[in-house]
């Protein structure tokens, strides 16, 4: 039995699967609809619950903001002996054609923040599991509402200072959508042998010509985010049949 020393989980309770998710607050959301849910531990912003979906035992652990110090998150995990991760979070868009509320699946992130750039080399892509985003997206589809899948944009930034950052050109390059962790997620889970797949909430406009005043917090973005944690708890159980 292995203590990890950041989590405050022992490896003897990790599971093949866990969701990832930013916000602590959601991680006992997610938990709730788990059977034989309880928590394990909550040390800084890393708070991790064990229960099973459809009797698949599954972790959910939440990681923060920022690719950094999400990282330590899915190091820890993969230590403990998860082998597959689902990032289930929000993100900001970049068309008018997938507004707040839509479902994004991210099949890659462009490295556009800084942790991974000190793990792999430049050209190293942020790639996810094919069979995870496969279930990821069949699940999404049953769902109501615009389910997408493509490329996400990982930043360290949310607030602007004196440099612009860059949505317009990842825009015109064919990205979907704009968030904080999920090129650390796929660089982790690589070089570190797991699988991992994420989807995201759309809560807004990330793209200046798009610009709306900023509330993450409707009805709308708590029903999507409500949809992708459906799927992903669905793509586990999906996966966890092709074993």
């Amino acid at each position: 039995m292995t203590l990890m020393p950041i989590l405050q989980i022992h490896s003897e309770d990790a599971a093949d699967f866990a969701i990832v998710c930013g916000d602590p607050k959601r991680a006992e959301l997610i938990s709730k609809k788990l059977d034989n849910a309880r928590e394990l531990a909550f040390s800084r912003e890393y708070r991790t619950f064990t229960g099973e979906i459809d009797g698949v035992p599954i972790l959910v652990t939440s990681h923060g903001v920022g690719s950094a110090g999400a990282a330590v998150c899915f190091e820890e995990l993969i230590r403990a002996g998860v082998k597959t991760l689902i990032r289930v979070g929000t993100a900001g868009s970049y068309s008018a054609d997938h507004p707040a509320g839509s479902l994004i699946v991210s099949t890659a992130a462009v490295r556009a923040e800084g942790l991974t750039r000190q793990l792999v080399p430049d050209g190293f892509p942020a790639v996810g599991d094919s069979d995870v985003v496969s279930a990821l997206y069949a699940a999404a589809q049953e769902s109501e509402g615009i389910v997408k899948k493509g490329i996400t944009v990982s930043l360290d930034a949310f607030f602007t200072g004196v440099e612009e950052i860059p949505h317009r050109k990842y825009k015109q390059a064919g990205a979907l959508a704009v968030e904080m962790e999920i090129a650390a997620l796929y660089v982790v889970a690589t070089l570190r042998g797991a699988r991992a797949g994420a989807i995201v909430a759309l809560d807004g406009y990330a793209d200046s010509d798009l610009a709306e005043v900023y509330d993450p917090h409707t009805n709308v973005v708590a029903d999507a985010v409500e949809r992708e944690i459906a799927a992903a708890l669905r793509a586990v159980v999906m996966l966890a049949g092709q074993k």
